[in-house]
C-alpha cells in the first residue's frame, strides 16, 4: 500500500512538473519570439522575424523554425537568406536570448565581419542596449565596433618574438587627450 501511494504521488508530481515545464517553456518562447522580432528590426532597420515550433503538441521533441524578412524582401526560412542576412539574423536571435535570459558575459568572435557601416552602427547600438546586463568581449577588426568599445585589448609581437598584451581604456585615453 505504501509503495502504491508513493508511485501515485510520484506520478502526480511528474504530471505537475510536466505542466510547469510546458508553461514556462511557452512563456519563455513567447518572450523570445517577441524580442527576436524587435532585435531583428533593430539590426536590419526594419523587417520582421518569426519563430515557430515544428511540433507544438510535443515540446520534448519539437524543433524551431526561423523565418525572417529583411526590409524590402519576402519572408524566408533562415537557410534561404544570404550569408550576411543569415549572420545578422543569428545575431538578432542571440541578442534576443540574452535579453530574455541575460548571462554575466558573452564572447563574440568577429560576428561583425560581414557587416557594412550602417549595420555595424545598429549592431553596436544593440550591444550598448544589452551591456547593462551582460558584459561583452568582442573580437573584431571592424573600426566601427572598436570605436564604440569601453576598453581595447590587443596582442602584439615584438622584435624579440615575444607576445605582449596591450590594453587601453577609452575613457581614460579621452581624459588624457583632453587634459
Amino acid at each position: 500500500r505504501d509503495l502504491r501511494e508513493a508511485i501515485t504521488k510520484t506520478r502526480v508530481l511528474i504530471a505537475d512538473l510536466d505542466t510547469l515545464i510546458a508553461t514556462q517553456f511557452r512563456t519563455t518562447f513567447a518572450a523570445l519570439e517577441d524580442s527576436f522580432d524587435r532585435r531583428l528590426q533593430q539590426l536590419f532597420g526594419g523587417g520582421f522575424a518569426k519563430l515557430s515550433l515544428t511540433d507544438p503538441s510535443d515540446l520534448s521533441s519539437t524543433g524551431i523554425e526561423i523565418v525572417a524578412r529583411p526590409p524590402g524582401k519576402k519572408p524566408q526560412a533562415l537557410a534561404m537568406l544570404s550569408g550576411g542576412e543569415r549572420a545578422l539574423t543569428a545575431v538578432a536571435l542571440l541578442f534576443a536570448m540574452l535579453e530574455v535570459r541575460p548571462v554575466p558575459f558573452c564572447v563574440l568572435d568577429e560576428v561583425d565581419a560581414a557587416l557594412d557601416e550602417a549595420n555595424v552602427g545598429r549592431f553596436t547600438d544593440a550591444l550598448r542596449d544589452l551591456s547593462a546586463a551582460t558584459q561583452f568581449i568582442v573580437i573584431t577588426h571592424n573600426r566601427g565596433t572598436i570605436s564604440s568599445a569601453d576598453a581595447l585589448y590587443g596582442v602584439t609581437v615584438g622584435d624579440d618574438s615575444v607576445s605582449r598584451v596591450i590594453s587601453l581604456r577609452l575613457d581614460e585615453a579621452h581624459a588624457i587627450a583632453d587634459g
